[in-house]
């Protein structure tokens, strides 16, 4: 076997090598983004639910409901949630 087709075969083993890690790669990381910590550079808390899940199609309506208000009933909503979440917090020590 000549030696430039051996070098030609070898260069596309390697070609051919890396490009099926990239695919493998890419699927991968598709689904381990759900299973690493935060604080290890996971998905933050308030990430929105997967495209595809019943928490997504919830998560789209209920998003949807809140462009649709207006945006004096849209703050009062805010503003009772914060209400809701924030009592703990307004006993901080200052």
């Amino acid at each position: 076997m000549p030696k430039p087709f051996r070098s030609l075969l070898a260069l596309v083993a390697v070609a051919a090598a890396l490009s099926g890690c990239g695919t493998v790669n890419e699927k991968l990381s598709a689904g381990m983004g759900d299973y690493v910590p935060q604080w290890a550079g996971g998905l933050p808390a308030d990430a929105p639910p997967r495209a595809g899940t019943a928490q997504y199609d919830a998560y789209m309506k209920e998003r949807e409901r809140k462009r649709l208000l207006p945006a004096a009933d849209r703050e009062k909503e805010e503003q009772a949630q914060k209400g809701a979440t924030g009592s703990a917090s307004g006993n901080a020590v200052r």
